[in-house]
């Protein structure tokens, strides 16, 4: 009879300890495997912190990439996803973009088994690396590709990190097609997107600031934020000058909002023979690179 009583206890304690391991605050930890939250199709599920990786890089990056540039991209995705987790309690893809195996299958078609094992195999390699400064984790912005140089994130975000400043990113230029860009539109479309009348156009005072990007410019006597004009207009970047003729004809040059890592720019370093934390290192200044400890 005891025998039983101790089994039906056993049978009960059971669940409860392993629904004790699932409720974490901000993250999921079982039996020492790290598990974040994530919002997908209107859906919160729940899945171990290395495939959430596998199906961000595959997003975020090419996967043709060198091996050191992705695995500077993983740990700064996976220092990223765990800041989000200090004050929130799942992640969107709106933090970071996101792709099941299903869709990486469709993205990659023939190539799946090499891109998805060689993503996975640099996940593993990099297991629990994150960026510190002072012993925090860090916001570990990133991007596509820059103008030359990388931009302060008090201008783009308004947030002083101290770990993110202009420093070079000349390998952006070398080699990228679309590095510079040109998109002409209508003067009418010009002008209903700014909000401004269209009798005339007049552009002055274009001010840069310490990356070549526009910090603001002057259009018919209206002060716009470059940030401004980027999102108005949909532009590639902050880099950008504008010519009036028959039409409005805008050139960019670089990709993204320019704060922190460039993935463009990581990859030249890493096929200039620069190892991962090189490379992190460059674009997150006074950082150490560390075991995140769950």
């Amino acid at each position: 009879m005891k025998n039983k009583i101790y089994l039906c206890i056993i049978a009960i304690l059971i669940p409860l300890t392993i629904l004790s391991f699932k409720k974490v605050e901000d993250k999921l930890e079982v039996k020492d495997e790290l598990y974040v939250r994530l919002k997908l199709n209107d859906e919160i599920i729940t899945l171990p912190i290395n495939d959430y990786l596998i199906g961000v890089v595959a997003q975020e990056m090419p996967a043709s990439f060198n091996d050191e540039a992705i695995k500077a991209q993983i740990i700064a995705s996976r220092t990223f996803a765990l800041y989000q987790l200090q004050y929130k309690d799942y992640l969107t893809t709106g933090d970071q973009a996101y792709i099941t195996m299903e869709q990486m299958k469709q993205k990659w078609d023939n190539e799946f088994d090499t891109y998805y094992n060689k993503i996975k195999n640099l996940v593993e390699e990099t297991e629990d690396l994150v960026l510190t400064y002072d012993n925090e984790l860090i916001k570990s912005y990133y991007y596509a590709m820059s103008n030359g140089l990388t931009e302060d994130s008090l201008i783009v975000f308004n947030e002083d990190l101290p770990y993110i400043n202009v420093v070079d990113s000349s390998y952006d230029n070398s080699s990228i097609n679309k590095f510079l860009t040109e998109i002409k539109i209508s003067k009418e479309d010009f002008c209903n997107k700014l909000n401004i009348s269209c009798d005339s156009i007049n552009i002055t005072n274009r001010e840069l600031d310490d990356s070549n990007r526009v910090l603001s410019i002057t259009i018919n006597n209206k002060v716009f934020k470059g940030t401004e004009i980027r999102s108005l207009l949909g532009l590639r970047s902050t880099d950008f000058s504008i010519t009036i003729d028959d039409n409005v004809t805008i050139t960019t040059k670089g990709y993204g909002h320019g704060v922190g890592m460039s993935q463009y720019g990581a990859n030249g370093m890493a096929n200039d023979n620069k190892t991962y934390d090189e490379i992190l290192k460059h674009f997150y200044q006074n950082i150490e690179i560390t075991k995140y400890n769950v």
